[in-house]
C-alpha cells in the first residue's frame, strides 16, 4: 500500500477531520518533484505531488508528520499567500513552516526556533531544515511570523537566505503558492469549501490545536449567490486537444500547435413546481444569461416538477421568451439522474425552494435557494454536500 495512504489512515485515527481534508487531495506520484509540492490544479482541486523515492524506507511516523505538514498548509490557507519577490518567498517559507510545525510533534522535536536560526545565520547541519516559532511566540499565524522575521532581519544581517532556501528545499516546495490557474476568488472559495466540508463530515471533531484557524476560515463573509454561480460555472473542465495554426508548434515551426478546449458542461436544473415564485425564476435565469456573454460553456437547462418537463441547450437571450413548464408537485431526482446519465454533466446548479427531498448527486453541485426556501433542506444539503454547496437568492 502507498505510504501516503497508510499515513493518511493513521492521521484519521487521530482525527477524522484530517481524513476528510485528505480526501479532497489529488495525489500524484512523480519523480519531477524533489520531495513534496502542493498546488491548485486547472480543474480547481488541491493536488499533492510527491516523490515516492523520498518515502522509501522512511518510518511511518515521519511520513505521517510530513503529510500532516502539507494538510496544515491547506487548512491555514498558505497556498493562497503570494510573496512579493524571491527574498520574500524565502521569508514566507520560514513563517509558514513555523506556523504548522508547532502542531506536529514529529517535526517540532527536530526543528530550529526562528530566533535561533536568525541568531546563528544559517543555523543547522541537519539533512533537513525544520523550523519552529520562537519559544516566546507560540500559536501565532504565518502572517505574524512573517512580520516578526522582517523586523528581526533588519536588526541582524547574519541570516543567509540562500543557504536557508537550499536547506528548506529538502522539506517541501511552496513554489506554486499564490499562483494558480483559477482566479484568486475561486481559490479562496475552494479553500473554504474543503475546510467547511471537512468540519461538517467529521461532525466538528476538529483537533483542538487548530480549531481557531479552522473557525477563522469558515467564518469569512458569505459569498453572494451571483458570485457563487459565476465561480461554479467558471471552474474549467479539460476538453479535447486539437491542432490549430493559430498556435505555433514549439518543436516544429512548420507544424500547427496543440490547443486544449475548456468546457464547463453545466446542467441547470430549474424547479418549476407550483411553490416557486416566477419573479425569482426570472432573476435566476437573468444571471445565467449574463454568464453566457463571457463564458464559452455548455449550459443545459432542465425544467422539472415531479418529472422532467423540458431539456434544452441554453442560448443567450433565451430567458426573455422562457415558458415555465410543470407547476405540479416536486421531485428533483429525475432531473439529476438525467443530467448525470444522459448529459454527462460535470456540475449541476439546482434552483429550488427546497420543499422537496434532497436528491442524490454524484457530481459537483450548487443549490441556489429562493428567499422563501426550506431551512431544513438547506441544512441537510450543507451536511451532505458541504457548506459551500448552498447559496441563498437575495
Amino acid at each position: 500500500m502507498d505510504p501516503i495512504e497508510v499515513a493518511a489512515v493513521e492521521l484519521g485515527k487521530e482525527s477524522p477531520f484530517y481524513t476528510y481534508v485528505f480526501m479532497y487531495l489529488e495525489r500524484v506520484a512523480t519523480n519531477r518533484v524533489r520531495t513534496f509540492k502542493l498546488r491548485v490544479s486547472e480543474q480547481g482541486r488541491f493536488q499533492l505531488l510527491y516523490n515516492p523515492r523520498l518515502l522509501e524506507g522512511k518510518p511511518l511516523e515521519l511520513v505521517k508528520a510530513l503529510l500532516l505538514h502539507e494538510l496544515l498548509h491547506i487548512v491555514n490557507g498558505h497556498v493562497l499567500i503570494k510573496p512579493e519577490n524571491q527574498r520574500d518567498r524565502v521569508i514566507w517559507d520560514l513563517a509558514m513552516d513555523a506556523a504548522v510545525n508547532q502542531y506536529i510533534p514529529g517535526l517540532y522535536a527536530f526543528s530550529v526556533p526562528l530566533d535561533a536560526l536568525i541568531a546563528e545565520g544559517c543555523g543547522t547541519d541537519n539533512e533537513r531544515l525544520f523550523v519552529a516559532p520562537p519559544d516566546f511566540m507560540p500559536n501565532r499565524t504565518a502572517e505574524e511570523y512573517h512580520q516578526w522575521i522582517l523586523e528581526e532581519f533588519e536588526k541582524s544581517k547574519k541570516l543567509d537566505l540562500e543557504i536557508v532556501e537550499e536547506l528548506r528545499g529538502n522539506v517541501d516546495s511552496h513554489d506554486d503558492f499564490g499562483s494558480f490557474p483559477i482566479s484568486q476568488e475561486m481559490a479562496e472559495d475552494l479553500l473554504k469549501q474543503v475546510v467547511s466540508e471537512a468540519v461538517s463530515k467529521s461532525r466538528d471533531r476538529t483537533p483542538p490545536a487548530i480549531r481557531e484557524v479552522v473557525d477563522a476560515v469558515i467564518s469569512k463573509p458569505k459569498v453572494h449567490w451571483k458570485t457563487a454561480v459565476r465561480r461554479f460555472v467558471g471552474s474549467a473542465i479539460l476538453g479535447e486537444r486539437y491542432r490549430t495554426p493559430m498556435k505555433p508548434n514549439r518543436r516544429y515551426e512548420d507544424q500547427p500547435g496543440w490547443r486544449r478546449e475548456y468546457l464547463a458542461r453545466i446542467a441547470i436544473i430549474l424547479d418549476t413546481s407550483g411553490s416557486i415564485i416566477e419573479e425569482e425564476i426570472n432573476a435566476f435565469l437573468s444571471e445565467i444569461d449574463g454568464l453566457t456573454r463571457f463564458l464559452d460553456t455548455q449550459l443545459w437547462l432542465i425544467q422539472v416538477d415531479e418529472a422532467v418537463r423540458s431539456v434544452t441547450k441554453y442560448m443567450k437571450g433565451q430567458w426573455k421568451d422562457f415558458h415555465i413548464l410543470g407547476r405540479g408537485g416536486t421531485d428533483l431526482q429525475p432531473a439529476v439522474d438525467y443530467a448525470q446519465k444522459e448529459l454527462r454533466a460535470e456540475g449541476l446548479i439546482v434552483f429550488t425552494d427546497g420543499y422537496v427531498d434532497l436528491p442524490l448527486v454524484k457530481r459537483r453541485v450548487l443549490f441556489v435557494l429562493s428567499k422563501t426556501s426550506s431551512k431544513d433542506f438547506a441544512n441537510e444539503a450543507r451536511q451532505v454536500y458541504g457548506a459551500g454547496s448552498v447559496v441563498m437568492l437575495s
